[in-house]
């Protein structure tokens, strides 16, 4: 592939981030939230619910805990760019990612456009792949373990209320994609030590007749993964705590949104393990909905919420939980994208289209001289 070719490709993912993509999971989302409301929606139940100080406070709490979440991915982003990126250019740059998730497909995410977008910044193309693939693998090891260690305490029920057995149908779901992660994650952490190994399958890939279109991107990835390999197993021990502790803090501040939507809206048990169900059946039904074909699991999410935490709030309720918990985790992105990409895109198509007329002059006086 040449440098303009390859210029007019990276052109392809800029126009991915375009903000017209955000109209599809707006409107699924509202939609379904409207549904939910129209069908599920109880006046006297809504009546009783008390907006009052308490129901504010808590859902600042909420607010504040997702504020938390966003500085924790920062940190982290920071911290695995070796400090190149200051915290307020790592704040912006979590946007971006987040803004990439929010209009993809939850089962693809914003991890190639992450690789991308990274690698337009002050640092390598391998750096941006080490970035991104690290933080799979991380993310990766919070879920599988802590998915095991919440179903030791608390069994089924972790998964919906009631549930008695792994063996229906979203435990058979839940099981899928606790697998699938633990595939994906083993063959990435298998290509830390066995980098090589994966650039001659790549190289090998490469050189078949259907794909060989794609020979260059499939070469230059074989030795990214050989380069990221070598960087991540020579950092010290600190920097894979501190990648560690922010991501933990980053998933769990997540999760906990829901703790403070639910205690905003009802009155519900405060006791240590009671809320602690409550914040694993919110991983759970996360983790669950993994394969959703929706943006950012837009829709998808709303119809499950109620469900998941039928023992805590109604259904009529659950519909404007749904709703408040997608306000505070889901739709600021959007906003925040259309804030924040406009800028980014022009300083980076600017900086591509001078690129391609810096190469076009060039061919032009070789093709004169």
């Amino acid at each position: 592939m040449s440098t303009s070719r390859q210029i007019k490709s990276d052109q392809k993912v800029l126009d991915s981030l375009k903000l017209s993509k955000i109209i599809l999971p707006v409107l699924i989302g509202l939609t379904v939230i409207v549904y939910i409301l129209i069908s599920q929606f109880n006046y006297e139940e809504f009546k009783a619910i008390s907006w009052n100080d308490r129901l504010w406070f808590f859902l600042g709490i909420a607010v504040c805990i997702y504020v938390l979440r966003h500085l924790f991915y920062a940190f982290r982003l920071k911290i695995l760019s070796d400090n190149v990126f200051t915290f307020r250019h790592s704040m912006e740059l979590v946007c971006i990612w987040e803004f990439a998730s929010a209009i993809s497909p939850t089962s693809i995410g914003g991890s190639a456009v992450a690789v991308f977008f990274l690698s337009q910044e002050k640092i390598s193309g391998a750096k941006a792949v080490s970035i991104v693939m690290y933080t799979v693998i991380v993310d990766s090891m919070f879920f599988l373990l802590s998915l095991i260690g919440l179903y030791f305490i608390f069994g089924p029920p972790l998964i919906r209320p009631n549930m008695e057995s792994l063996l229906e149908g979203y435990g058979i779901t839940f099981i899928i994609v606790w697998l699938f992660i633990l595939f994906y994650a083993s063959v990435l952490t298998w290509g830390l030590f066995r980098p090589r190994v994966i650039k001659n399958i790549l190289f090998g890939l490469s050189k078949l007749p259907l794909i060989k279109r794609f020979q260059r991107s499939l070469v230059q990835t074989g030795l990214d993964v050989v380069v990221t390999s070598k960087e991540i197993r020579s950092k010290p021990l600190s920097f894979h705590v501190l990648a560690g502790l922010s991501t933990i803090g980053a998933w769990a501040t997540r999760f906990m949104t829901v703790n403070f939507i639910i205690l905003a809206l009802v009155e519900i048990d405060t006791d240590f393990m009671s809320q602690f169900l409550l914040y694993a059946r919110s991983q759970t039904m996360y983790v669950i909905t993994q394969f959703s074909p929706t943006p950012g699991g837009s829709g998808v999410m709303e119809l499950l919420f109620s469900g998941f935490f039928s023992d805590y709030i109604s259904e009529g309720i659950g519909s404007v939980g749904a709703l408040l918990w997608r306000l505070i985790t889901y739709y600021p992105y959007l906003l925040l994208g259309v804030i924040i990409i406009p800028n980014w895109l022009r300083r980076i198509m600017r900086h591509k289209k001078k690129q391609l007329k810096d190469l076009e002059e060039l061919e032009e006086r070789r093709l004169n001289s």
